[in-house]
């Protein structure tokens, strides 16, 4: 392969992305997945905002178990995958790419933190909270959508 193909090809690898084409129904499959996350999210009490201020102010361990038990399953999913060099249901390998530490992560996770302390919410469970009535949390959404596209527009500019 020359170097050319071979850049080609690895870029095309690392970013997970099929070159299968489906219909349109073909992705309802996430639509169901994702309702019944947020029935998980619902009945574990992860979205409730008066969890996630006990687990700012360290009062309980509730939030932290359940933190801990997704990270301990991402942690065995993605060794699982390595080892056994698992690939998608359509036999398209899986490439979990390297990622580099920077300073930029510290002040991400600080201002990330943050948000989620005050406003009781982090963008995993937020359509969760609004399908359970909280439209105030629409005022969470739409300030995380703004947030991704100021650090989308400044990002280049912010510290590496």
């Amino acid at each position: 392969m020359t170097k050319e193909k071979d850049i080609r090809h690895q870029n095309t690898i690392c970013t997970n992305e099929t070159n299968l084409q489906h219909q349109w129904y073909y992705n309802l499959k996430y639509l169901l997945v994702g309702i019944l996350f947020g029935i998980v999210f619902v009945k574990a009490e992860i979205i409730s905002w008066f969890r996630i201020q006990e687990m700012f102010r360290l009062q309980s361990f509730h939030m932290y178990g359940a933190i801990g038990t997704a990270i301990l399953t991402g942690m065995i999913s993605i060794w699982l995958i390595k080892r056994f060099n698992i690939k998608t249901i359509h036999g398209e390998s899986i490439v979990i790419a390297p990622k580099k530490f920077n300073k930029g992560q510290i002040y991400g996770g600080l201002i990330f933190g943050f948000g989620w302390a005050i406003t009781g919410a982090c963008p995993g469970p937020l359509f969760a909270q609004i399908g359970t009535g909280a439209l105030v949390v629409t005022i969470t959404l739409l300030s995380a959508i703004f947030g991704t596209w100021v650090y989308g527009y400044f990002r280049e500019k912010l510290p590496h």
